[in-house]
């Protein structure tokens, strides 16, 4: 594509090719991507590239980026990364994590808050709701669960451009494979650990944001009290009719909070 804005390239971490895509210029910001793998590039990517460096790399196992054996939990994985960091001279880091990929931060900066200047959390998984449960993605097709990440998808032009019409056989294999590895990753319990929400008191001296839709079916609402009470000085922002994508169905607000936080 001609005038595609982002390119891909890989580093080597630790005998692995990590796959990433990068855009613009700036200082740089790790995003770390949702269960169901790199949404693909959006409006919120565009603005943020304007001023910043954006880093989305593939998790092992998701994308371009082969399975490695010994990662076999979230923190195995937020193990690697620390050890990308390191490698790559970039801590520490702006950091923006997804559902999944938010959990994964948050494991990180709760081992070592050191290695991040400014953590970004939206919805993300790893505590038990207090009420309700995180949507089990297992027992819907990976459409499905798409379709119920968003409180109205048939009014969402983003969201339709990305997800809507019949998946094609690249999708459907690439959300299958994502599907496969979130299961190796965080199967039992359930997208989650148990004692997360003391684990996160350790997150001291960084500044953090949650972003949370209040209507959100996959990740409930009350798992963001949750985050804010454990991480010391955590600031929440909630949307109201907004499902588990405040990034694509609050776009401008999402990204005018981004922008204030990340200044």
């Amino acid at each position: 594509m001609a005038n595609q804005e982002w390119r891909e390239e890989t580093v080597r971490v630790g005998g692995t090719d990590l796959a990433y895509i990068t855009a613009g210029t700036g200082a740089p910001v790790l995003v770390l991507h949702e269960e169901l793998g790199h949404s693909g590039w959006l409006r919120w990517h565009s603005e943020l590239a304007r001023t910043r460096t954006v880093i989305i790399p593939h998790h092992p196992g998701f994308g371009k980026t082969p399975r490695i054996d010994s990662v076999r939990n979230v923190r195995d994985l937020g193990n690697f990364y620390t050890k990308a960091l390191r490698a790559q001279n970039l801590r520490p880091i702006d950091v923006i994590g997804f559902s999944l990929g938010g959990w994964i931060a948050a494991d990180m900066a709760a081992s070592d808050p050191s290695q991040f200047r400014k953590m970004v959390l939206v919805a993300p998984t790893g505590v038990k709701p207090p009420q309700g449960d995180i949507m089990d993605m297992f027992i819907l097709t990976a459409k499905a669960y798409l379709d119920a990440s968003v409180h109205d998808a048939q009014s969402n032009p983003e969201f339709a451009k990305l997800y809507g019409g019949e998946p094609t056989p690249e999708q459907f294999e690439a959300w299958e494979d994502a599907r496969a590895e979130s299961a190796r990753l965080a199967w039992a319990p359930y997208m989650f650990y148990p004692n997360f929400a003391s684990l996160l008191e350790n997150v001291v001296g960084l500044p953090t944001l949650l972003v949370w839709g209040k209507q959100d079916q996959i990740v409930p609402f009350s798992a963001a009290e949750v985050y804010k009470n454990s991480i010391p000085g955590a600031e929440l922002v909630a949307f109201d009719n907004c499902g588990h994508r405040p990034e694509v169905e609050k776009q401008a607000e999402f990204s005018q909070h981004l922008q204030r936080f990340l200044a």
